[in-house]
């Protein structure tokens, strides 16, 4: 049986229609993809910090959701050659309220909020015994208890090395040199070029004047031959 025009006409549609349920698994797969990552800490983009003896350093971690937390559970540890010592541990309800926090050491406070995904410690006059790895890990339960955790490295030193501004403070003179050297070109530039226009009317005023002069001069004497009266015979 042969097949009219107007049987062929709802394939299109469906073609659409499958370009639509199509694109829609690409974006709902994409945001899948985005989602899996879940929960996040990070200790910053420098993993470590030099400390001097005695002195207090921040040990700094945030945390991240796609999907938001709930009773989220965190802690910190630091690593004692193998060995797990605790430092502190808590757990986060929901977004924007604070958490209850246990500190099970003494040089220890606990300075993260909530609010802006903070779950910071300070420790307070280190030793050289702190010196080496900070575990920060959480887990959040809304994800399946999903967790991760990001290492911080303390390094304890007798004294801060001084950094060498030497080349620092080279490169910073040449520059001003220069543009203090661009600024008097650009000044003396201005008053050469104020001076030479002034000279310039002068001259145009000269010219004028002495032009005006000479006119006058050569009317008058000719006014005044005119004038002259006709002798009387």
């Amino acid at each position: 049986m042969r097949r009219t025009g107007r049987e062929r006409a709802p394939l299109p549609r469906c073609l659409q229609t499958g370009d639509v349920i199509h694109a829609t698994l690409v974006i709902s797969l994409l945001l899948g993809v985005w989602c899996a990552q879940g929960l996040e800490v990070s200790t910053g983009k420098v993993s470590f910090v030099e400390a001097m003896n005695g002195s207090t350093v921040l040990l700094p971690c945030t945390y991240a959701s796609c999907i938001g937390i709930k009773n989220l559970y965190f802690n910190w540890h630091y690593n004692d050659n193998g060995t797990m010592n605790r430092l502190c541990e808590g757990m986060i309800p929901s977004e924007g309220i604070e958490p209850r926090v246990y500190v099970y050491h003494e040089r220890v406070d606990f300075v993260g909020s909530s609010k802006i995904n903070n779950i910071s410690i300070l420790l307070w006059n280190v030793t050289y015994e702190d010196e080496g790895e900070y575990v920060c890990f959480a887990r959040n339960p809304k994800e399946k208890n999903r967790n991760h955790s990001a290492i911080y490295r303390l390094y304890v030193v007798g004294e801060l090395k001084e950094v060498d501004t030497t080349l620092t403070t080279i490169i910073v003179s040449v520059v001003g040199g220069v543009i203090g050297l661009i600024i008097v070109v650009m000044v003396v530039k201005a008053l050469v070029l104020n001076f030479v226009l002034k000279d310039q009317d002068k001259n145009k005023e000269c010219l004028v004047s002495s032009s005006g002069n000479d006119n006058t001069e050569n009317g008058l004497s000719g006014a005044k031959g005119d004038d002259k009266a006709t002798p009387k015979a």
